[in-house]
């Protein structure tokens, strides 16, 4: 609960601050910059493909010794985890300075200088290095469910160096300057990190002398990094490349308009993975006492409370997000509504498929490598084929139907099967009616919202905060009500809620 206040309050407010900041870096650096940066971080997370699935493993890995309290065992993987990561900060130095070698190909319209493009590049890879040979040691506050200290400092960072940045915009409009800020704001948390953890595990060995042989001591761990880094790379390619893919089908000024949705999209899916951010390991918790009818009614009841989650924000997203765009931004930054309608679409099936990720994790089934792979293949081909013909929304199709075919068909097929030891029938006779009352509850709504009158071209920020507010109401009343009607799971969450708050008022 901790966790989650604190992550939801930081992130709340750096949505905030980032939602102004957006606007003024569009106006004051222009959209070819924003689009340029926004480019060149999606080149970077491509090279960070290395890392994918160490972390994950390293975390599952610390959560018996640190329950033990085995400080000896803690420093030994701690260790492991910074001669991995070492590895792969020194592979990612040397891919970034053959990929910066294209540069002059890549950026050849002249919009930027050289000089600028590569002073970006090198200036997030050095940011992004720190992670790799600084601050490896934060997996130990996850791992030890202590995440809310990693999010109180990085965010207050973020926030600050967001308001500087924004005064760079206005006053100066320094590109140099900039991102100047970035790196040295990344290094600050570095020093800040470092300082914190000394304080909470005085017995840490932070610069470990252990070399390369500590890797033999693990070779479980390192047969799970590989399966997890397969799933993780899959899961890159749908969020990360198709910045990349716009730029080299569309235009480096369609990312930035790309951009402006994806933020919001992403902000307030973080904004929901915060909410959950403590179910992970008390699903695995569930898993270990394996308690059979408890289990299956904890899943039920995390189906629910995720369709509801995903069916409250897409709606909502769905009638508000475009005039908010016009009040924010302008006019000229509205995507056409298919885009709308295709990112939405993504953002339901990633939010109903949380819960069986969850439980697919907490079992350890990462053996499914080839539904990794061939969801990365299917969704790259598809994005660019379709990207060539229809532009933004070719690109976010492919990730629709990848996410259709390996995330909602395979993913519950392979957990009823090798999880739950179940037929996967049981998953969609549970399914099927969530369904059917998200979309009768969808044309309520729709027909209610209809006798709401609200003109885009006129309207005020006023009047869009109360067509928010009038729209929220709706979406609660109707969707959340027929849930509650209908659905046990749903009934069941709602009750659960009820006890913890009635005992907290007791106490």
């Amino acid at each position: 609960m901790k966790n989650a206040k604190v992550g939801v309050f930081f992130f709340i407010a750096s949505i905030f601050v980032q939602f102004f900041s957006r606007k003024i870096f569009l106006d004051n650096l222009g959209d070819e910059f924003i689009g340029l940066e926004t480019t060149l971080r999606s080149v970077l997370g491509f090279l960070n493909l290395a890392e994918l699935g160490i972390g994950t493993a390293i975390g599952f890995t610390l959560y018996k010794p640190i329950f033990n309290e085995d400080h000896k065992e803690i420093n030994k993987i701690i260790a492991l985890l910074g001669v991995l990561y070492a590895r792969i900060g020194y592979f990612i130095i040397a891919a970034g300075i053959v990929t910066s070698l294209f540069f002059p190909i890549i950026f050849d319209d002249g919009q930027f200088s050289l000089l600028l493009v590569y002073f970006i590049f090198y200036a997030l890879l050095f940011s992004s290095l720190l992670s790799y040979f600084a601050n490896y040691h934060q997996s130990l506050l996850g791992a030890d469910q202590k995440g809310y200290i990693i999010q109180g400092y990085f965010q207050t960072l973020i926030i600050v160096r967001v308001i500087i940045q924004c005064f760079v915009a206005i006053y100066l409009q320094d590109f140099y300057l900039y991102i100047t800020l970035e790196l040295l704001f990344s290094i600050l948390y570095s020093i800040v990190l470092r300082q914190k953890i000394r304080k909470e595990y005085p017995w840490l060995i932070i610069n470990s002398k252990e070399k390369g042989e500590v890797i033999k001591a693990y070779p479980e761990i390192i047969k799970k990094i590989k399966q997890v880094f397969v799933h993780k790379m899959s899961t890159f390619v749908k969020n990360s490349t198709d910045n990349i893919l716009i730029f080299a089908l569309v235009n480096v000024q369609s990312v930035a308009f790309f951009g402006n949705y994806q933020l919001i999209i992403t902000k307030l899916a973080g904004l929901v993975k915060m909410a959950f951010a403590g179910t992970g390991s008390a699903v695995g918790n569930l898993i270990a006492e394996d308690d059979k009818e408890n289990i299956k009614k904890v899943f039920w009841e995390l189906m629910a409370i995720q369709f509801f989650v995903a069916g409250f924000f897409s709606l909502i997203l769905f009638y508000t997000m475009e005039p908010f765009i016009i009040l924010w931004l302008g006019e000229k930054y509205v995507l056409a509504k298919t885009t709308l309608i295709l990112l939405i679409a993504n953002f339901f099936i990633f939010q109903i498929s949380s819960t069986v990720e969850r439980f697919k994790n907490a079992y350890g089934l990462y053996g499914d490598t080839w539904a990794a792979g061939t969801e990365a293949l299917l969704n790259l081909g598809i994005s660019f084929f379709c990207g060539r013909i229809w532009g933004i929304d070719g690109v976010v199709l492919g990730t629709l139907v990848s996410l259709i075919l390996l995330v909602v068909i395979w993913k519950p097929y392979y957990l009823f099967k090798k999880g739950f030891k179940k037929s996967v029938w049981y998953y969609w006779k549970g399914v099927l009616p969530l369904v059917i009352l998200f979309c009768v509850s969808a044309f309520a709504v729709n027909f209610i919202a209809h006798s709401f009158t609200y003109d885009r071209e006129s309207a005020d920020l006023w009047d869009w905060v109360i067509y928010a507010i009038f729209i929220t109401f709706v979406v609660t009343g109707i969707y959340g009500l027929s849930l509650f009607l209908f659905n046990t799971g749903f009934k069941n969450f709602v009750f659960r809620v009820k006890v913890m708050a009635i005992r907290k008022i007791g106490k």
